[in-house]
């Protein structure tokens, strides 16, 4: 059974060989090839590379095309801050809605004009030439709120919704006009799924009905023009008491990402028989212990996700968010070699 088979397998709710496994590792694989975190967020011959070299090393089961929550914005002009050992951000100095008349701005834009869409999209065509149906290539995009947040700053974004939430929710509609354009395109490079990141719907940002006003209509209409493509949808969501159900309605994921259980269950066993049936679920490993405590303590972390939610399938061993991006990568090894053994279904 091939990486491929092995996943396909987890989503349709299906015991495999073995439990799959893909530690997250994104901006930490630059390391592989030799590059500058600049360099590997920006060539997409050398970010593709490194991908490759990583799922090729550690024998990861899928790959996810998380190079930052940056991409989207910039599709707006939001000036970015590179720097060695941390992800591109937006500078919040200079953002591009300075004032709350300015979400008046934003208007739908032309994909193809972004010149970091353009190379994710490349990415995801090299990825996909390198791995189709032997392992699931996966794209990954930044929700509507969670780029506009880029183009204000997630806080004084949170005060706006209060102040004027016409405003906000009208410049989140024409980013998700842009989004699913630049979806669509995505989904035409063959890529096997979708992955929204979807911060906001999260007890740790907003309430849930609040998100619901705010984002669930425009995620209805983003997924539904990716199942138009034949393409899964995703969920990526590392906030603390995650909305599992609202989300599972307006979205309908082949799976959620996670690294916190949901806001209506105490731990993960819970989530689990909750909604086991409903969603493959993808986690939970904290990335912090990527660099906090022994080996043994990590491989244990592992062991404890796999009892508490690989039993009958639609389950994947992951980290709850990417891997530090200046940390070793000696556990991301470990996390599949504990798959491999610890996590071999009997039946």
């Amino acid at each position: 059974m091939n990486s491929y088979e092995r996943v396909v397998a987890a989503l349709n709710h299906q015991e495999a060989d073995r439990v799959p496994a893909y530690p997250i590792l994104a901006g930490v694989t630059r390391k592989l090839v030799g590059a500058s975190y600049e360099k590997w967020s920006t060539d997409a011959e050398t970010c593709a590379n490194a991908y490759i070299k990583a799922v090729r090393d550690y024998d990861l089961d899928c790959v996810v095309s998380l190079i930052d929550l940056s991409i989207e914005c910039t599709a707006w002009g939001q000036e970015l801050i590179f720097s060695e050992q941390d992800a591109a951000h937006p500078n919040y100095k200079n953002c591009v809605i300075k004032e709350i008349e300015d979400y008046a701005k934003i208007k739908k834009v032309d994909y193809r004009t972004c010149a970091r869409m353009m190379m994710h999209i490349d990415v995801c065509k090299r990825l996909v030439a390198e791995f189709k149906n032997e392992k699931p290539v996966v794209a990954f995009v930044f929700g509507p709120l969670g780029t506009l947040s880029m183009l204000r700053n997630q806080s004084a974004m949170y005060m706006d919704l209060y102040d004027d939430p016409d405003a906000v929710k009208g410049a989140a509609r024409e980013i998700a006009a842009t989004l699913k354009d630049y979806a669509e395109a995505l989904c035409d490079t063959g890529v096997d799924a979708i992955m929204w990141d979807t911060l906001f719907a999260s007890g740790s940002i907003m309430s849930k009905s609040m998100w619901v006003e705010m984002e669930s209509d425009l995620m209805r209409e983003l997924s539904a023009a990716v199942r138009a493509k034949g393409c899964m949808n995703m969920i990526h969501n590392c906030g603390e008491k995650i909305y599992f159900d609202v989300q599972i309605d307006a979205i309908q994921p082949a799976a959620i990402s996670f690294l916190y259980p949901p806001d209506d269950c105490e731990d993960f066993a819970e989530c689990k028989a909750k909604y086991g049936d409903k969603v493959t679920l993808i986690g939970c490993v904290p990335p912090t212990n990527v660099v906090l405590g022994t080996d043994e303590e990590w491989d244990q972390i592992c062991r404890d996700q796999i009892d508490a939610m690989a039993k009958n399938g639609g389950f994947i061993l992951a980290t709850g968010c990417e891997f530090p991006s200046a940390s070793p990568l000696d556990r991301a090894k470990r996390m599949v070699d504990v798959a491999k053994s610890y996590g071999i279904y009997r039946n």
